[in-house]
């Protein structure tokens, strides 16, 4: 997709065509959907409902993780259509989550439903920026499934447009907000390994090793890393491809369509403040070896390894050292006894992204994070193509693999 300029503020039928909602009305009508503040809510004060509706496309990227039931139970939310290109799907869809009015074009969900909140749910990101754009300037937040969009530029546009709007974005790298990941950010701020020094990220090295699995699941490891570690300074990789360093023309499209990919092997390394450094490891051959897909956080005390999947696990290894018999390690799950605070209270990425909105700050599950993870998967190209380190931010804000 290229994207487009911004047409005119008089021009195009989805400029800001949304139902005015202030800030003060947004908080009131959420109810007890985002736990906030009980002085603030109070829906019976306020009988607008929020408009809700998803965008999917059965056969194409389907549902992503669920993203099409993300309204359903929620107080003062009104789910008001789903638009499905696919028509068997359209209506399986409709009816499993009570969508009164379907669309085989979202365009046109937009311009009648007028929603205010939109669930962009399809895995397949070929059409995610174009989507995204134009529900923001039909006034409405967005919700997205990863990978947020394709590339940097992408990116740019989308979320230069949410801020001038003043719309949140939130997509769906939700790893970083479940508890256990929250406890072991606590643990490693506490200094249970010490002085974090290195973190070692391993992709799911399935059949989709290489440029897929980083665009894929590298994507949640990406943003962890952030997370743990902040915004990286720069990136030196190489990707092959039976072997070989890869050209642009070793481009491909997958299955679920996230973007030109590349390779079948991935190593890439990550500077970050403070002389913390940080891998990534994707290839087949490895699979057996490094087990499921996460990251170890090397510190100077110990070692930490987070194991990634819908329900992630926390270990710590102890050690006996090395010693003329040799050297065992023992992992064992993070005792939560072991962190001295609990972690800061979290809402679900749903809720968390609805309190955003009525509070005007961003989601921690943000379209800025989502765009780091896509920028860092670009750096990784850019510095394998032309065998050189990157910095960011990317000077090159278009998909180095593309023609």
């Amino acid at each position: 997709m290229k994207i487009q300029s911004e047409p005119g503020a008089a021009s195009g039928p989805f400029v800001d065509m949304a139902i005015p909602l202030s800030r003060r009305r947004f908080l009131a009508t959420l109810g007890t959907a985002t736990a906030l503040s009980p002085r603030l809510l109070h829906a019976q004060d306020d009988p607008l409902r929020l408009r809700a509706a998803v965008i999917g496309h059965t056969g194409r990227g389907d549902y992503g993780h669920g993203l099409q039931h993300i309204f359903k139970g929620r107080p003062g939310i009104e789910l008001v259509g789903l638009a499905d290109p696919v028509e068997s799907g359209r209506a399986t869809m409709a009816k499993a989550i009570g969508a009164p009015r379907v669309y085989a074009d979202w365009r046109e969900l937009l311009e009648k439903e007028r929603p205010q909140l939109v669930s962009i749910a399809m895995r397949h990101a070929d059409q995610h920026a174009e989507i995204a754009l134009t529900c923001l300037r039909a006034g409405a937040h967005c919700y997205i499934e990863k990978p947020f969009v394709r590339s940097p530029d992408e990116a740019d546009a989308v979320l230069a447009d949410g801020e001038k709007r003043g719309r949140r974005i939130a997509v769906a790298h939700t790893m970083r907000m479940m508890p256990i990941v929250r406890r072991l950010k606590q643990a490693l701020g506490e200094g249970l390994i010490g002085e974090l020094r290195e973190l070692r990220a391993f992709g799911k090295q399935d059949t989709r090793a290489g440029g897929e699995d980083m665009m894929v699941l590298g994507l949640h490891l990406f943003d962890l890393m952030r997370m743990f570690a902040g915004d990286p300074l720069g990136c030196s990789a190489r990707v092959l491809v039976q072997g070989r360093d890869i050209t642009s023309a070793d481009r491909r499209q997958v299955k679920d369509n996230v973007g030109w990919v590349a390779g079948d092997q991935v190593s890439a390394q990550f500077a970050f403040a403070g002389g913390v450094n940080a891998t990534f490891t994707s290839d087949a051959r490895l699979r057996e070896i490094t087990g499921r897909w996460g990251i170890e956080f090397y510190g100077s005390k110990g070692v930490i390894k987070l194991n990634c999947d819908l329900s992630p696990d926390v270990f710590v290894r102890s050690t006996t050292g090395w010693a003329a018999a040799g050297k065992q390690d023992d992992w064992r799950p993070l005792d939560a006894a072991l962190v001295k605070a609990a972690p800061d209270p979290s809402l679900a990425p749903v809720s968390d992204w609805l309190e955003a909105i009525g509070r005007n700050r961003e989601p921690e599950c943000s379209g800025r994070n989502g765009a780091w993870g896509v920028e860092m998967v670009m750096a990784v190209y850019q510095a394998a193509l032309g065998n050189i380190r990157v910095g960011f931010p990317l000077k090159v804000r278009t998909h180095p693999l593309a023609p």
